[in-house]
């Protein structure tokens, strides 16, 4: 006689379903902030090139994920270098990023330091907030509502 294994469900865990849309604590945190101040924002929805695709010319050998061999990928073409940041104001010029724990070896900072330099390049205006908790994401909201209230946003 043949058994047949009874399938279980495959579980959420309660701390997604609480945090509906977002990817973690901190951005939900600070979604409901900037809703409970009247802020109106876009969530993870601009993207911005921090540098454009372009195609290698030269022999270029790369590994492969599987094999041991390198892969001849001379003029293939290298994927640009893009940034989406976590909170972007629709009536002001503000950004807010939340991260929280970061591993060592994670591309963020350099991404980071692209996305300001990109900034700086097209001369933009914006005010940006890089909050690591929640007293960050709440000092960062009294901050945008100063800027809006003195004109310079």
């Amino acid at each position: 006689m043949k058994r047949t294994r009874k399938t279980t469900k495959k579980r959420t865990s309660a701390r997604k379903k609480q945090l509906g849309r977002y990817a973690s604590s901190i951005e939900k945190y600070c979604a409901d902030q900037l809703k409970e101040y009247g802020l109106a924002f876009d969530y993870e929805e601009h993207t911005f090139v921090l540098m454009d695709r372009f195609r290698f010319p030269n022999k270029y050998f790369k590994m492969t994920a599987k094999g041991k061999e390198m892969a001849d990928r001379t003029g293939s073409v290298v994927l640009p270098i893009t940034y989406k940041p976590d909170f972007v104001g629709r009536d002001h010029d503000w950004i807010i990023e939340t991260k929280g724990y970061l591993p060592s070896h994670h591309d963020f900072p350099m991404r980071w330091k692209l996305f300001l330099q990109h900034l700086v390049g097209n001369n933009a205006k914006t005010v940006v907030f890089l909050a690591k908790n929640s007293s960050q994401v709440d000092e960062a909201i009294q901050e945008i509502l100063k800027s809006i209230e003195n004109g310079d946003i």
